[in-house]
């Protein structure tokens, strides 16, 4: 469809206005290619003859259906007009302040407090959609939220505006949303501290401007951290491009910075009278705008605001202190008087009093000061030159000097800020919040417009960039093709401003130059720029000016002060007397090295388009320029990396006026800001996109009946699209919308209008039709009334005369008489039958109120009674089931008491056979133990001889010994003679073995590492002979001392054997008791001895090996012809065989300690174990007690089975059966003990067996030790003693094994028996099993039997099972009626609460009793899952879920009565106790 066929009659066009920028007219004729003109009528009726070019017509009107759109880019015609009109809709006459642009937020500054703001519009905007709600700030802050909140990707809102356009205020409610929307659960209140910050930097870094009266006059870059859970936990703060020209100089309605203004409001206040101020009209600094004072602004009050914001971030008064002094020193320097002498100097008075002030503030010297502030010092390579400055220069080195202290003290203040909002956790996610400067056009510009638009040039590619993005994002979405849209690419700027040889890098290069100047950059740029980039141009009328091209409109720079702006210097004198400030904070400002307050640092790098080659001069990065450009490339880096979200804030007027809509001043914002660059992208391609399900209802009036009945929507879409609109590149069918070119929307309105008009006149025709066909049948009607009236007079007239006038008038009186009398008699019958009607109506209501009343009455005494038998039935029932449990529970512990209590007095009565047979067996182990007392004595007695014959013995071998000793000196002192002499052939020898050595070094190496070894060995062992022949001496005179401690040691086990006797008589009643005990006690004692005998059969193995080798293998020519001379000497040399021997002591000993520390545990644990039997004594002395009163319980238990099984004579068999099985219950008890009698005295026979070996062992065990450390000193000689010991040992051996094999067998026989005690005891509690059923089987029978006779007992209490019999197949009916489809209401009114549980127990019990498990896990499994199915279809009915959880509740209880627990049979009967009380 072409575009000039929508230039018809009635639609709407923009056109060009000097005044609102665009204003609104109406086609009053259709359009045709080539006409010259359009015919127009304006809103104010006057026509217009408007001319148009055909190739460029003006823009046309969106329709009014889409007039007020939340969403820009939702109209159908993209373009200024279009955009500005929307905007004014909105914000003048809706009062809304809030509008999106795509993906920008436009925001316009009501001049107005708007109660949109609160904590309940932030809980609304909290977890919506974009777009659900309206426009908001806290919209954007919430997608922005939610977006890091899914994706764990950080995030980053981007406000941008002019001065006054609302920046700050939109930045701080964004952080006030997250600040309340992620609030931590700790103490720490993060978010308080977050939002504290923006006072403090508000006071220090904004200013009142001519167009705003909070302007912030620095960028800022707030991250604020949030942790795992997307709770605050800390933010960090980062500042750009301070407005430090302010402290010094403001233009005229402008203010310094807030805090100056605020100090000096607070000047008379007792804390700050030491700072020597006064009002802000004193000093220069302040009173330069003319404008001290804003309106409706304390600065006192907000003095005390920032105190307290100092103090919420952990500031103390004393750093609030030296804060406010370094501000006072400013404001004082500023009043520091510089007068001049001559035309070539200046002077400071020393006695000025603001000097004075200033350096008493800063800790500095009045004369340096004074002196340095009016020379400078020039440093040559040969001397170093004071030149004196004129007045101007030295005002201008003493501003320089106010601005540094004030930059230093500002990122000083940020630094801390920092500190304080820092966390000590690990950082998840953060959402920046960038509040900057927007595009900035003045009539003068100078370096700070320069890098603000040089900033803004950064941030629009970077939305460029990220627009396009999300329109493909959005194109692959639905499957929409791609194609490249021209935009404006700004990169060819940022190339003329920071590539190689750029603005940027000529200027700092001008800045390097000692005799730099504005003029001498100015002429470089006109030489490198002028028709060669066209961004650049020359002003026709200066040249002291430049324009650059920017995104948003040209832009003509003064050069002026740029240089000096750059530079931003100070003279070194002045830095080195504020270095040795003795103000702490002022010296730390001016250090040579300080750490860098903000997190850019001079390491950063910066990556333009083109590459930047950087100079050697590290001045080159102090420039402000280029921290300028690093700062910003850091802060792209970091957009980059998030998830951007844009803001723009426009002014609607300078006048500050609320509500006042400028247009020129918004276009012209809204061109620098780009919004209208987005939508003219947006414009390029498919700007509007309607669903399938929106374009259907909207156009359905456009679709034929065919297509209407189609059943898929999207196909007749598609249809209506290809009919109605012939080129099908003006639209795209995606999956879930239509993306329509600009104008098709329009296009589609306007046929829809068309059609709807065409509609309207049809309508139109065929109602005025009827009505003028109604209106004229009407008049017809009348014409014929008139007629027939005229023409019935007119025969009247003819036909009347006096007679006929006499008899009508006769005829009419008789007619009234006649009518009066019927009517009277009709009145009569009438006023009767109503009367009668009356009575018989009111006497029937009356009876019926009558019977009403009677009934109710009735009714209420009926209730009265029902309720009360209800009452009276549901107690009954209650205390019935109690009734039966209680019964159920009594015969249960009855039952288990009498069982107990039989168990214990076999048990008894074991005992007792047991004591006896133990008290014989005791006095025959006394008369053995004396015997044994006898022989021991004999035994003595024999000792005592062969030890006089063992001393002799022992002295002959001394003699030997010593002989032996002597002969093996001689012999050591023979051989070193021969290894002396050895040594002095081999030297001889050396040269040879040398040449031998080199020719086979391999071998050689391999065989002396082991000749090495083996020397050493035999060395080692040689030494060992012959301390061991020593240690044989020591031993054979120790053997006498030995002897006489084993007679002694004699004497002492005999007193020991006798209250070994004693103790054995009294622990022999508790001996059966510990078998098991003993058992392990034995195993361990058999695994020691083991373990130490392995131990001393490996140390004899090792002597006799090294013995062998000693005087066997030992052979001293073979070691001498294999070693050098080299390794001979080296051998000898530092005494290295003492060595060797002092090691194979140290070994021995250290032998020695590990077998006494291992003998010394096991004696430990051999005592752990002897108390640990000990325990288990008193152990089974209370399970004796214990096993008595369960005794006691069975015996009662007895009597009451005995006294109901009497009550059922009826049937004999049974009790028969029953009393049949108590027998073969009783016999297998007999049975049982019987076994356990004979099992107990075989123990004990065992234990006594243990005990006597125990003892022996001890005795044999001691000599045998002894035996062996003797026989293990001895030599060859002391073999034959040595081989009867270990004969002695092997019969012990053999001993053992049998006393082992014994046990064993003990062990079988005892698990053997165990065995059938177990299998003795399941039997029972099977036959116990069997008596119940067949008990329970006498009742049913015996309920039957009394069924069938028709015979009521009137006399002792009704037995009740608390069973209920079902069938199998009727389980479902069961769960169907008892739990799926029961109502809680009727149960909990009319019946017991708990019934479906009681029920469902007594199903559970009859199931039971048949001893039907199938059956019992069917209907637990059925019961489950019914109940789970009830409560999740009624997981909202409160009732419902009451209902059931305190039926589970019951049932649970139920079955753990029923399994027997004692804890919760005792609950139970004291519930029920305390219930029937």
């Amino acid at each position: 469809m072409a575009v000039a066929e929508l230039y018809t009659k009635y639609n709407r066009v923009w056109i060009p206005d000097s005044e609102e920028v665009w204003k609104s007219a109406e086609i009053a004729k259709d359009y045709r290619v080539g006409d010259k003109v359009l015919q127009l009528l304006l809103e104010d009726g006057t026509e217009l003859d408007y001319s148009v070019d055909p190739e460029c017509l003006p823009p046309l009107r969106n329709p009014d259906i889409l007039v007020g759109e939340n969403d820009l880019t939702a109209l159908s015609y993209l373009h200024e007009p279009a955009v500005l009109h929307n905007l004014r809709i909105r914000f003048a006459e809706s009062k809304l302040i809030y509008t999106y642009s795509g993906i920008i937020l436009v925001a316009m500054n009501p001049y107005k407090q708007l109660p949109i703001y609160g904590d309940a519009i932030i809980h609304a905007y909290s977890g919506q959609n974009m777009g659900d709600m309206d426009p908001h700030i806290f919209a954007v802050a919430e997608e922005a939220y939610k977006q890091m909140a899914r994706n764990n990707k950080n995030q980053s809102i981007i406000v941008s505006g002019e001065s006054g356009a609302g920046k700050t205020v939109s930045a701080r409610y964004a952080m006030r949303y997250f600040a309340t929307v992620s609030k931590s659960s700790s103490n720490a209140h993060v978010e308080d501290k977050v939002l504290a910050s923006n006072p403090i930097t508000e006071a220090v870094g904004n200013a009142k401007t001519t167009r705003n009266d909070n302007s912030s006059r620095f960028g800022k870059y707030t991250e604020i951290s949030f942790d795992e859970r997307n709770q605050i936990i800390g933010a960090n703060m980062r500042t750009y491009l301070l407005e430090k020209s302010r402290v010094v100089f403001q233009s005229e309605n402008e203010r310094n910075y807030h805090i100056f203004y605020q100090l000096c409001a607070s000047a008379q206040q007792s804390e700050f009278k030491h700072l020597k101020l006064g009002s802000a009209e004193e000093f220069n600094y302040t009173r330069m705008g003319g404008s001290t004072v804003l309106e409706g602004v304390n600065d006192r009050a907000d003095m005390i605001e920032t105190q307290k914001t100092f103090a919420l971030l952990g500031f103390k008064e004393d750093f609030q202190m030296d804060v406010f002094k370094v501000l006072a020193a400013i404001l004082h320097l500023g009043n520091v008087q510089i007068t001049a002498v001559g035309h070539e100097r200046s002077v400071i008075n020393e006695d000025d009093g603001h000097l004075e002030v200033f350096c008493e503030l800063l800790g500095l010297e009045s004369g340096r000061v004074a002196q340095w502030l009016c020379n400078r010092k020039i440093v040559t390579t040969s001397e170093t030159v004071v030149k004196p400055m004129t007045r101007p220069q030295a005002v201008n080195a003493r501003d320089a000097l106010a601005k540094k202290i004030y930059a230093h003290l500002f990122d000083f203040i940020v630094e801390r800020i920092n500190q304080a909002l820092h966390f000590s956790g690990k950082q998840h996610t953060f959402i920046g919040v960038l509040d900057i400067y927007g595009f900035e056009t003045f009539e003068v510009n100078s370096f700070e417009q320069f890098c603000i638009n040089y900033a803004n040039e950064k941030l629009q590619q970077q939305f460029n960039l990220h627009v396009f993005k999300l329109e493909q994002e959005e194109y692959m979405k639905e499957d929409i093709p791609w194609t490249l849209i021209d935009f404006y690419d700004n990169q060819p700027v940022i190339d003329l401003i920071e590539a190689k040889m750029g603005i940027l890098e000529l200027l700092d290069e001008e800045c390097l130059l000692p005799h730099g100047t504005d003029e001498n950059w100015l002429q470089k740029l006109y030489n490198n720029f002028v028709n060669k980039n066209s961004l650049f141009e020359k002003p026709r009328m200066s040249n002291t000016s430049f324009i650059i091209q920017h995104f948003a409109d040209k832009v003509e720079y003064k050069c002026e002060g740029f240089l000096e702006k750059n530079r931003d210097t100070v003279y070194d004198m002045l830095v080195e007397i504020l270095r040795a400030s003795k103000f702490h904070l002022c010296a730390n400002f001016f250090q040579e090295n300080p750490v860098p307050s903000s997190p850019f640092g001079s390491a950063i790098t910066v990556k333009s388009a083109k590459p930047v080659i950087k100079p050697n001069n590290k001045h080159f990065r102090s420039t402000v320029g280029s921290k300028f450009r690093s700062s910003l490339y850091l802060l792209m880096e970091t957009l980059n990396a998030t998830t951007p979200h844009y803001v723009r804030c426009i002014k609607p007027n300078d006048e500050k006026l609320p509500f006042e809509f400028d247009s020129k001043r918004i276009v012209q914002q809204l061109r620098a800001c780009g919004v209208l660059e987005t939508i003219r992208i947006s414009a390029q391609s498919y700007p509007s996109r309607w669903t399938y399900i929106e374009f259907y209802s909207r156009y359905g009036v456009l679709m034929t009946k065919q297509e209407l009945s189609f059943s898929d929507k999207k196909e007749v879409c598609k249809v209506v699209l290809h009919r109605l609109i012939q080129d099908s590149n003006q639209y795209q069918f995606g999956k879930t919308k239509i993306f329509f070119r600009a104008g098709q929307v329009a296009y589609l309105e306007k046929l829809r209008l068309d059609k709807l008009r065409q509609g309207c006149i049809v309508i139109q025709k065929h109602v005025r039709g009827w009505l003028q066909r109604k209106k004229f049948l009407r008049e017809r009607r009348a014409a014929e009334i008139i007629q027939q009236y005229f023409r019935g007079q007119k025969t009247v007239r003819k036909a009347v005369t006096a007679t006929a006038l006499k008899e009508a008038w006769a005829a009419i009186v008789i007619q009234k008489y006649c009518r009066a009398y019927l009517v009277r008699n009709l009145y009569q019958l009438i006023r009767v039958a109503t009367i009668t009607i009356q009575a018989y109506t009111r006497g029937f209501l009356a009876r019926r109120r009558y019977q009403k009343m009677l009934k109710e009455h009735k009714a209420v005494i009926l209730q009265k009674y029902a309720r009360a038998w209800l009452a009276r039935r549901r107690f009954q029932n209650i205390r019935r089931f109690v009734l039966n449990i209680q019964l159920t529970y009594r015969v249960q512990r009855l039952q288990k008491k009498l069982e107990d209590q039989n168990k214990e007095n076999h048990g008894l009565v074991e005992k007792l056979t047991c004591l006896a047979a133990l008290r014989a067996s005791d006095v025959e182990k006394i008369q053995k133990l004396e015997s044994e007392l006898d022989r021991a004595a004999t035994h003595r007695q024999n000792y005592e001889e062969k030890g006089m014959r063992y001393r002799a013995s022992v002295e002959e071998k001394l003699a030997k010994l010593q002989k032996h000793n002597s002969e093996l000196e001689i012999q050591k002192e023979q051989i070193q003679q021969k290894l002396q002499e050895k040594t002095e052939e081999l030297k001889e020898k050396m040269d040879n073995l040398t040449k031998q050595l080199f020719d086979d070094v391999q071998k050689e190496e391999q065989q002396r590492i082991l000749l090495e070894k083996s020397f050493e060995l035999k060395t080692q062992d040689y030494e060992k002979q012959i301390r061991s022949l020593r240690e044989e001496i020591k031993a054979l005179k120790d053997e006498k001392m030995q002897l006489q401690r084993q007679l002694e040691e004699e004497r002492v086990t005999s007193d020991g054997l006798k209250g070994e006797v004693a103790r054995l008589s009294k622990q022999a009643k508790t001996i059966s008791e510990f078998e098991k005990e003993i058992e392990l006690l034995q195993t361990q004692k058999i695994d020691v001895e083991k373990h130490v005998q392995s131990q001393k059969r490996e140390m004899r193995e090792k002597m006799s090996e090294i013995t062998r080798q000693l005087l066997e293998s030992y052979d001293i020519e073979d070691v001498r012809n294999r070693l050098s001379l080299e390794d001979l000497e080296h051998l000898n040399e530092d005494g290295e065989l003492w060595f060797a021997y002092e090691g194979l002591k140290k070994a021995t000993r250290v032998l020695e300690n590990h077998f006494q520390s291992q003998k010394d545990c096991y004696e430990k644990e051999i005592e752990a174990l002897n108390f640990k039997v000990v325990h288990l004594s008193q152990e089974i002395n209370h399970l004796q007690k214990l096993f008595r009163e369960e005794n006691d319980i069975n015996e009662s238990i007895r009597h009451e089975v005995t006294r109901l099984t009497s009550e059922n004579m009826m049937i004999p068999d049974f009790k028969q059966q029953i009393s049949e099985l108590e027998k073969q219950k009783q016999d297998l008890e007999i049975r049982l003990n019987e076994q356990t009698e004979t099992m107990k005295g075989k123990l004990e026979e065992l234990s006594n067996q243990l005990n006597h070996n125990q003892e022996e062992e001890g005795t044999q065990r001691k000599t045998i030790e002894a035996q062996n450390e003797i026989h293990t000193k001895e030599k060859e000689k002391l073999m034959d003693k040595i081989q009867e010991m270990q004969e002695a040992s092997e019969h012990l051996r053999k001993q053992f094994e049998t006393e082992n094999e014994v046990k064993s067998s003990f062990r079988q026989e005892a698990s053997r028996l165990t065995m059938e005690k177990r299998d003795l005891e399941e039997e029972l509690d099977m036959k116990e099993r069997v008596i119940k059923k067949l008990q329970d089987q006498v009742k049913t029978l015996t309920k039957t039997i009394e069924k069938a006779n028709d015979v009521h007992l009137s006399s002792g209490p009704k037995e009740y099972l608390g069973m209920l019999e079902y069938k199998r197949e009727d389980e479902a009916k069961l769960i169907q009626n008892l739990i799926l489809d029961l109502k809680p209401r009727g149960v909990v009114v009319n019946m017991i609460p708990g019934l479906p549980a009681h029920i469902l127990f007594m199903c559970v019990r009859y199931a039971d009793s048949l001893n039907d498990a199938d059956m019992l896990k069917s209907l637990m499994n059925s019961t489950i899952s019914g109940i789970k199915q009830v409560v999740k279809e009624h997981l909202e009915d409160f009732e419902m879920l009451s209902f059931w959880l305190s039926n589970t509740c019951h049932f649970l209880n139920c079955l753990k009565q029923y399994s027997g627990e004692e804890c919760q049979a005792c609950w139970s009967t004291r519930v029920c106790r305390a219930f029937l009380a």
